[in-house]
C-alpha cells in the first residue's frame, strides 16, 4: 500500500503531462488551420511547380509556354509554372489553413527536408495517373512528363526516411496532414482523347485509372496519413480543346442548358461515380481515416450552367488566353505563343488557356469545397469553416 500514493501521483502526472500537449497541439491547430501541412499529388491542376523545375536543364523545353508570361500575371506577376493566371484550388487551400504556398518537391532536390512540416507538391503538369507505359503500349505520347501517379509516390516514400530523421514523431507529422490527391486522372482521358482514340475506347481505361488512385491511397494509408482530399474529374466536355475539335457537330451532341458536350461529360462522370463507388469501400477497410470525396465536377458544373451569377460575364465556354477560333483555341498557337490573344480581364472568364481554368474559377471551386457541399462527407464537419481564414483577394501587388 505504501506505493499507492507514488504510483496515482505517477499516473496522475501522466494524464496531466497528456492534457497539456492536446491543448498545445490545439492551439497549435487554431493558430495553422486544421492540418500542419499539406501533400499534394496529382497533375496541372496542382503543380506549382515542380515540370517547370523539371525542365530547366533540358535544352528548348525551358520555353513550354506555361513557363512564359502571362502565366501567372494575375497574382504572382511571373510564371511560377501553375497552369493558370493565378493561384490554383491548393493556392487557396494553403492559405485559408495559414500555410505557405505548397512548395514543389523538385525545387528542393528533396534536400529541404525541414519545409516539410509546412507542405510539399509531388504534382506534375501532364502527369498521369496510369505509368507512360501503360500508354505509349497504346500508341499515345505524354509530350509533358514521365511523372505518373507512381513515379510522385516514388519520390516521396524517397524522401521520408530523410524527413522521419529531422522530425520527432514521423507518424505525428504525416497524420496531421491533409494529403491532396490530385485531381489526377483527367490526362489519362486527355492525352488519348486528343490523339485520336475514341471515347468508346478510353471509357476502357477508367477503372484501371480508379485503380491507380486507390491503390495509392492505400499506400499512404500504411504510411500513416490520415486525411485525404480525393477530387473527381471536371467536365471536360466544356473545354475548349474539345469545344474546338467537335465544332460544327450535331446539335444533340450538346447539352442546351450549358453549351457542353454531352458525351465528354459521361466519361467524366463515369470516372467520378466509379471513384466514389471505391472510395466508400476505403472508408470501410479503413475506418480511422477520413477519406473525402472532392466533386470538382459539380461544383464546375455551376458557373458552366449559369457563368454570369459568378462575375463570368465574358462566358464560361471561351478561353481567355489563345489562338483564336471560336472559343479561342487553336492547337498550333498556345497560350504565350507571340501571335495568341489575352483577353483584358482574366476574372471575368472561366477558362484560361483552354485546358485550364482561371484562377477566378478555381476559386469558386475552393469555396464549394471549403465552404460549401461540395465535398462528400462535408470538409467543414472535419474542419469547421470558423478554422480557415479569409484568402487574400484575386489581384495581388506581391
Amino acid at each position: 500500500m505504501a506505493n499507492l500514493p507514488s504510483s496515482s501521483f505517477c499516473s496522475s502526472s501522466i494524464i496531466t503531462a497528456f492534457l497539456i500537449l492536446q491543448v498545445l497541439w490545439s492551439c497549435s491547430l487554431l493558430a495553422n488551420g486544421c492540418y500542419t501541412s499539406i501533400i499534394s499529388f496529382g497533375d496541372s491542376l496542382a503543380d506549382t511547380g515542380n515540370l517547370k523545375l523539371l525542365s530547366a536543364d533540358k535544352p528548348g523545353e525551358e520555353s513550354l509556354h506555361f513557363f512564359l508570361p502571362p502565366y501567372g500575371e494575375s497574382f504572382f506577376h511571373v510564371p511560377t509554372g501553375r497552369c493558370s493566371n493565378g493561384r490554383l484550388v491548393i493556392d487557396f487551400i494553403a492559405e485559408s489553413m495559414g500555410l505557405p504556398l505548397v512548395r514543389p518537391f523538385v525545387g528542393d532536390n528533396g534536400n529541404g527536408i525541414m519545409e516539410f512540416r509546412k507542405g510539399v507538391n509531388y504534382a506534375v503538369v501532364g502527369a498521369t495517373a496510369l505509368d507512360s507505359s501503360f500508354h505509349a503500349a497504346r500508341g499515345v505520347h505524354n509530350p509533358l512528363t514521365n511523372s505518373s501517379l507512381r513515379v510522385q509516390l516514388g519520390w516521396f516514400k524517397q524522401s521520408w526516411p530523410s524527413i522521419c530523421r529531422h522530425v520527432q514523431d514521423c507518424n505525428h507529422l504525416i497524420s496531421r496532414s491533409l494529403i491532396l490527391m490530385g485531381e489526377i486522372g483527367g490526362n489519362d482521358y486527355n492525352h488519348a482523347l486528343l490523339s485520336g482514340k475514341s471515347i468508346d475506347e478510353v471509357e476502357i481505361y477508367v477503372p484501371l485509372v480508379v485503380k491507380a488512385i486507390i491503390s495509392t491511397v492505400k499506400e499512404l494509408i500504411k504510411l500513416g496519413a490520415k486525411t485525404f482530399l480525393i477530387p473527381g474529374n471536371l467536365p471536360i466536355g466544356c473545354s475548349p480543346p474539345y469545344l474546338t475539335m467537335y465544332y460544327g457537330s450535331d446539335k444533340a451532341e450538346y447539352d442546351n442548358s450549358t453549351g457542353c458536350l454531352i458525351r465528354l461529360n459521361k466519361l467524366s462522370e463515369y470516372h467520378n461515380e466509379l471513384l466514389q463507388t471505391e472510395l466508400k469501400q476505403l472508408r470501410e477497410l479503413y475506418r480511422d481515416a477520413n477519406i473525402i470525396y472532392a466533386d470538382y465536377y459539380n461544383a464546375a458544373m455551376q458557373f458552366f450552367r449559369y457563368p454570369n451569377k459568378y462575375g463570368f460575364t465574358n462566358g464560361a465556354l471561351k478561353a481567355c488566353c489563345g489562338g483564336g477560333g471560336p472559343f479561342n483555341y487553336n492547337s498550333s498557337i498556345q497560350c504565350a505563343d507571340p501571335s495568341s490573344t489575352l483577353c483584358a480581364h482574366p476574372d471575368t472568364y472561366v477558362n484560361w488557356d483552354g485546358l485550364h481554368l482561371t484562377q477566378a474559377a478555381y476559386k469558386v471551386i475552393y469555396k464549394s469545397l471549403f465552404q460549401g457541399p461540395y465535398t462528400m462527407p462535408r470538409f467543414n464537419s472535419i474542419c469547421p469553416t470558423s478554422m480557415l481564414r479569409p484568402i487574400k483577394e484575386l489581384s495581388s501587388s506581391m
